[in-house]
């Protein structure tokens, strides 16, 4: 019997590797559906802006582009209006950035370092501001614009793009500026640095991986809008790329759809190169942020 015994531990021991490899395999083969489904929008777009729109409306569809063709690429890259849509958008987009990150700072240190009447209130209400849809803001944010005669400006994208971002920005850089010490800058204060001085010689280098967070989220939803620059934006020379490129390319009684797609292939540009690179710095703001030592 104890000569059977190592055997038996032998066999099922080998059982519970094919199991367990059998599991394996079943799991990449559902992380691989996934991704299939996730990808396929994307291949679909890529697959329209290389084809005519006479082959788009051929029944049944085809999968893949037999006859690649970059007329539509040409098109758009030669059309004016496709880069005035582009130029308007890295503006708003930067600028909004810019602004959000600097309101961000202030408005974070001042929520972590003092405690004054109602800074509980003034958090709650921060929070309480990712709750509503943006759709619900438009109405009171257009009338608000209007009469600061701010409408068919790229500034009042920018404010808008910036205002979008900023409850998530301030609760992330207060949760920076909590989980650094107080000590830091009770040592800048004994050697006669100013709290101005403390906060961006000392405090800022610190918080770099919160700031490159909100300043990723910040671009991404700046370049991204589309509800803003539809409703108070009406100048085309004005128009950043999502509404630009909907209302220059999709009509109401006929749509050019492989120019459409090929100028939303090209809009992706700029976000796709955003994440490939500045993916880790997004993460570890994310993470970095939520622990406290």
């Amino acid at each position: 019997m104890n000569k059977r015994a190592p055997a038996l531990a032998q066999a099922a021991f080998g059982g519970g590797r094919k199991e367990l490899r059998s599991r394996e395999g079943a799991s990449y083969v559902l992380l691989g559906l996934i991704l299939i489904f996730l990808l396929f929008p994307v291949y679909w777009i890529l697959v329209t802006s290389l084809s005519t729109n006479s082959e788009l409306l051929q029944l049944p569809p085809k999968w893949f582009p037999f006859h690649i063709s970059l007329d539509s690429y040409a098109e758009v890259l030669r059309s004016s209006v496709f880069l005035t849509f582009y130029r308007n958008t890295v503006i708003v987009a930067s600028g909004a950035t810019v602004l959000c990150i600097i309101v961000s700072i202030f408005a974070g240190y001042a929520l972590s370092r003092f405690r004054f009447r109602g800074s509980n209130l003034l958090t709650l209400i921060f929070l309480s501001a990712q709750m509503f849809p943006t759709v619900t803001l438009v109405i009171g944010l257009y009338s608000q614009y209007q009469a600061l005669h701010l409408l068919n400006t790229l500034y009042v994208l920018i404010l808008a793009s910036t205002m979008t971002s900023l409850p998530f920005s301030i609760m992330l850089m207060r949760t920076f500026f909590n989980g650094i010490s107080k000590e830091l800058e009770e040592a800048a204060e004994i050697d006669g640095a100013s709290r101005f001085k403390t906060l961006f010689t000392i405090i800022v280098p610190l918080s770099k991986p919160g700031i490159m967070a909100i300043a990723i989220y910040t671009f991404l939803i700046a370049w991204d809008d589309f509800l803003f620059g539809l409703t108070l934006v009406s100048d085309i020379d004005k128009r950043t790329l999502s509404p630009g490129l909907s209302l220059t390319y999709l009509g109401e009684y006929s749509a050019n759809w492989s120019g459409a797609t090929a100028a939303a292939a090209t809009a992706t540009i700029p976000l796709l190169i955003v994440f490939m690179f500045l993916q880790r710095y997004m993460v570890e703001g994310l993470t970095a942020g939520g622990v406290k030592e």
